[in-house]
């Protein structure tokens, strides 16, 4: 994504805490490393997060020496990764209060298409700030939904992954089925992507990732399991039965628990694969 805002004419001051992440970037003259977070924000317009989770996030604005201090007033923050979205709306707020305005960016598309700078982009925030926010945007992906007010795309984003989790779930636990009956699984996926059973995971995870064993498809299990695990709170908080929610999430946990920190959300199918009941 960096790149992508250099190949756009952007000037880009990263960081990011483990070291060997922008080497790639070293030789390009509007690239420069910036020694932390904060002095990455200091003087920036735009200030773009990508990071795991909102504790993260909230860490990096509001800890000790935290980036919100070092924020010019004006600037607009842009939180792109796969928050909470009642702390992002907290956040929006809590910024204003500094002068600095917040949009929520969230993406889908995985590393592929953040490569290709075709990401699909669901924004949350002011309409002015969305428009001001936009060439940064359109310099990333190719799809920009403007969804609501501060804290919209970061609730359509984990309500997307829930979606999308439970999509793959099904997938794995159907060409499964299907292999164990002695069909061949390529072929039923054929017949998936041909009729009703089409989705993300047969479409363009379950061959290139899950059926040829390779589960790296570029998105860890663990933050699938923490998206669905926020979608289940808001679900919740909204006063429906979160039962189908729940037993995605309970696969999602189970499934990472098992498998390790590293495991890709494709591994699922290893895991599924793994199971025989009594």
């Amino acid at each position: 994504m960096a790149a992508n805002l250099l190949k756009a004419g952007f000037t880009v001051r990263g960081f990011d805490v483990h070291a060997e992440i922008g080497r790639d970037l070293q030789q390009d003259p509007g690239f420069s490393r910036a020694p932390s977070g904060v002095a990455a924000a200091q003087g920036a317009h735009a200030i773009v997060l990508m990071l795991p989770d909102s504790g993260i996030v909230d860490e990096l604005l509001w800890g000790r020496g935290g980036l919100a201090a070092a924020a010019a007033t004006g600037s607009l923050v842009i939180d792109m990764g796969s928050s909470d979205p009642s702390r992002s709306r907290a956040n929006a707020v809590r910024l204003a209060e500094k002068g600095v305005r917040f949009v929520d960016a969230p993406v889908s598309g995985g590393v592929k298409r953040a490569v290709a700078a075709e990401l699909s982009i669901i924004a949350g925030g002011q309409a002015a700030d969305i428009d001001e926010a936009r060439p940064v945007l359109q310099a990333l992906g190719k799809s920009i939904v403007h969804v609501g007010d501060a804290g919209a795309g970061h609730a359509v984003k984990a309500l997307n992954n829930f979606v999308s989790a439970a999509g793959l779930i099904a997938v794995s636990e159907a060409l499964v089925a299907a292999q164990r009956f002695g069909l061949d699984p390529y072929v039923v996926n054929q017949a998936f992507n041909a009729s009703s059973g089409r989705n993300t995971a047969s479409e363009s995870k379950a061959e290139s990732s899950m059926l040829s064993g390779t589960y790296d498809y570029g998105f860890a299990l663990g933050l699938m399991r923490k998206d669905v695990q926020t979608a289940a709170a808001l679900i919740e908080a909204m006063g429906i039965q979160p039962a189908f929610v729940e037993s995605v999430l309970g696969v999602a946990a189970a499934a990472d628990e098992a498998l390790g920190a590293h495991a890709d959300h494709t591994a699922v199918h290893a895991y599924i694969a793994g199971l025989r009941r009594p």
